[in-house]
């Protein structure tokens, strides 16, 4: 009903949505579909009245696919945001805003790059070794939006920085990008482990000090092949 707030998936045609029950709604003729992207302007929708949040499962991760929202209610609050950000007061604080973020954004990269330095532990015959994995692997996992396990709070910095290096070595110094892994429940997973093993094996190595790990071990070939800047 259009006077509940609802969560939703997306419905077997246009302008309809399912319900966790499974039933299928059609979406109010006056209602349009607020694309994401905009936080803002997305909650100030929500907070104006009944809407439904579009939400699609896609494997183990969900995404949003919108908010449906009376149109007039859109496009009044849209209009009021648009003249709200167009003054100076605003524009300064948006500027302080982002600054803030970026300078908590560097601090997070040096202390993710400190804790995957710790976690790998090389011996100091391959130190620049260990500098260039951390670096490859913190500039992969920390951008903000990666989706990646560094960005998660649930989870401790340093479990954060060990499974990033292992799904870095994974996608880095293994085949299992091109695998072709059965669709068999647990298969996936079994997969990794394997891999993951190997990937600490090889880390041990390192660890101990093993002068005899050539130019064509897997990590030497994939930090050769990291852009530098």
């Amino acid at each position: 009903m259009p006077d509940q707030t609802r969560i939703v998936a997306p419905g077997p045609r246009e302008r309809t949505v399912r319900l966790e029950s499974g039933a299928v709604l059609s979406v109010p003729a006056d209602w349009e579909l607020l694309p994401p992207g905009d936080a803002g302007l997305t909650r100030r929708v929500k907070a104006g009245g009944p809407t439904w949040t579009v939400k699609e499962k896609k494997g183990r991760r969900v995404f949003s696919k919108g908010v449906w929202a009376p149109a007039t209610r859109i496009a009044q609050i849209r209009q009021g945001l648009e003249a709200e950000r167009s003054t100076d007061s605003y524009q300064r604080k948006r500027a302080g805003d982002v600054q803030r973020r970026e300078k908590k954004q560097s601090a997070y990269v040096e202390d993710f790059e400190q804790a995957v330095l710790d976690f790998l532990r090389f011996d100091s015959a391959h130190r620049t070794t260990a500098q260039k994995l951390a670096r490859a692997v913190t500039r992969h996992a920390t951008p903000v939006g990666s989706g990646t396990v560094a960005r998660t709070q649930r989870i401790p910095i340093e479990q954060r920085a060990e499974s990033a290096v292992i799904a870095w070595m994974r996608h880095q110094t293994t085949a299992y990008d091109e695998m072709v892994i059965p669709r068999v429940k647990g298969k996936r997973r079994e997969v990794r482990r394997m891999l993951a093993e190997k990937s600490r094996q090889l880390l041990e190595d390192y660890r101990r000090g093993d002068r005899a790990l050539a130019k064509d071990c897997p990590i030497q070939a994939a930090i050769a092949g990291e852009k530098t800047s």
